[in-house]
């Protein structure tokens, strides 16, 4: 039987804001209790764009350690589970070249997200980045995991490594029975994606997801933002002259509403239409002020834990090499069994 286990990482490429945290840590902190979870900061697809968007080593070293350090103030239990940077364990860029052998081009030229990072600069963009996919099928396979807290903008890369994996276990089937796995190697891992704010947008712009690359900082709630800024940030978030409905429907062409409401519902850890039945018909002056308490009882605590963290690089760094130390030993399990199906000489 699989043990069930949980996968799912963050780039380290600074400015974590409310969008990372509730459209995904609440989701790692949640499942930990229910699974055997692998949280990483998935650093080699942070190099995929130029250093000059990554910020160059010391700005890659100072990142990691800040995931990690949210990671940790937002409730992960680093003993009970594994946190670690993904380049100590190298078994993730092997069993990627295996993967790269196994993909379709065909696959690869239907991923929208790479189409938007590219833009109408694709023949200069990284091959890296083109084929991030493959790494992140590679990360969730290596452990064999079998769900993945995501995003809504990540469930196509999840569907991917299904399509990788099954055909890793139609290939190799003969092989995959004879070493004494059963019918297939690799489960098909399932996305999840839960909870009233898995795609938080801009507070400026309510079409917009909410991103660190906004040149305005007002359009985000940065993890690290204390009680002021929290409360500056909501008071001037775009809004629209309404009064706030009583009935979900009433938000679908309100999209400024309807990322607030989603917000406070997510950090009050209710649905939307139980906000609504509270504060419908209210004013936006009034409903902020109670969001502006909300998110600062909930998120003022987190920032200064993070800082607290994140000055004691000797523990981040210990919880990491930690962490990297009980990943390889899951990962080259799995690049054993691999080799091993696929006919591989290996040093016994």
């Amino acid at each position: 039987m699989t043990i069930e286990r949980v996968f799912s990482g963050i780039q380290p490429t600074g400015n974590l804001h409310l969008g990372n945290y509730l459209g995904a840590i609440v989701n790692f902190v949640k499942m930990q209790e229910t699974h055997n979870c692998l949280y990483c900061v998935v650093d080699l697809h942070a190099i995929t764009v130029p250093p000059a968007v990554w910020g160059g080593p010391d700005e890659l070293r100072r990142n990691i350690r800040e995931v990690t350090a949210a990671f940790i103030a937002s409730g992960i239990d680093p003993k009970k589970q594994i946190i670690f940077n993904q380049s100590q364990v190298a078994e993730h860029a092997e069993l990627a070249w295996v993967l790269n052998c196994i993909a379709r081009l065909g696959w690869l030229n239907r991923m929208t997200q790479f189409k938007e990072k590219a833009g109408k600069d694709r023949e200069n963009v990284s091959v890296g980045l083109y084929d991030y996919p493959v790494l992140m099928a590679s990360d969730i396979l290596v452990y064999r995991a079998t769900h993945v807290p995501v995003g809504e903008d990540q469930k196509q890369h999840v569907e991917l490594t299904r399509d990788i994996a099954q055909k890793f276990n139609n290939d190799f089937s003969a092989s995959i029975a004879a070493q004494g796995f059963g019918e297939a190697y690799f489960p098909l891992p399932e996305p999840v994606i839960t909870g009233p704010a898995t795609r938080v947008m801009s507070l400026r712009d309510g079409t917009k997801k909410m991103s660190k690359s906004d040149p305005s900082d007002y359009s985000r709630i940065n993890l690290t933002d204390d009680a002021d800024a929290i409360a500056q940030k909501i008071r001037k978030a775009k809004t629209d002259p309404e009064p706030l409905p009583s009935e979900e429907k009433g938000l679908e062409p309100r999209p400024e509403a309807d990322n607030l409401v989603g917000i406070y519902a997510a950090l009050a850890g209710k649905p939307k239409s139980e906000v609504l039945a509270e504060f419908g018909g209210a004013q936006f002056s009034g409903f902020k002020s109670n969001l502006v308490d909300l998110a600062v009882s909930k998120l003022a605590p987190l920032a200064a834990e993070m800082k607290r963290l994140s000055g004691d690089t000797a523990y981040v760094d210990s919880v990491l090499a930690d962490g990297a130390d009980r990943a390889r030993v899951i990962a080259a399990e799995t690049m054993t069994a691999v080799k091993d199906i696929m006919g591989m000489v290996r040093k016994k």
